[in-house]
């Protein structure tokens, strides 16, 4: 499993891996799936999202972000993540998909929002890593 979820005090964090950095986007984004829902089942349409920052952690912080809004919007649970992350001259860029669980297919915990608090993402020997707490 490229994710674990780990106890934080009144929180919880996502710890993601990955080979590429695409990959471990990915990963923390179906870590923050995990924590809203225990059981996930097979509906749900895939869309796509593009997001862009300025930096790895920023970028993270707001492809996270993103997920939520369009799980607020769309009344989805964004699951089944894929990333793509490249850099361009003067940011980062994810281009990604999910493919959204109506929320009448699942029984979901709130997920209010993704912190900075203690955020970090780099890359080690056989890959990357990630580390993001979320609010619940």
């Amino acid at each position: 499993m490229p994710y674990e979820l780990r106890p934080h005090t009144a929180d919880v964090a996502v710890e993601a891996t990955g080979d590429t950095l695409g990959d471990t986007f990915a990963a923390a984004a179906d870590g923050l799936a995990a924590a809203t829902c225990d059981d996930i089942p097979d509906t749900g349409e895939r869309f796509t999202l593009t997001v862009r920052a300025e930096g790895l952690e920023a970028l993270l912080f707001d492809y996270l972000d993103q997920l939520i809004y369009e799980r607020d919007v769309r009344g989805v649970l964004p699951v089944d993540n894929e990333a793509r992350v490249r850099e361009t001259d003067d940011e980062w860029v994810v281009e990604g998909s999910a493919r959204g669980v109506p929320f009448e297919d699942v029984d979901a915990r709130d997920v209010k929002a993704v912190t900075y608090s203690e955020m970090r993402i780099e890359r080690v020997d056989d890959g990357w890593e990630a580390y993001v707490v979320l609010d619940v």
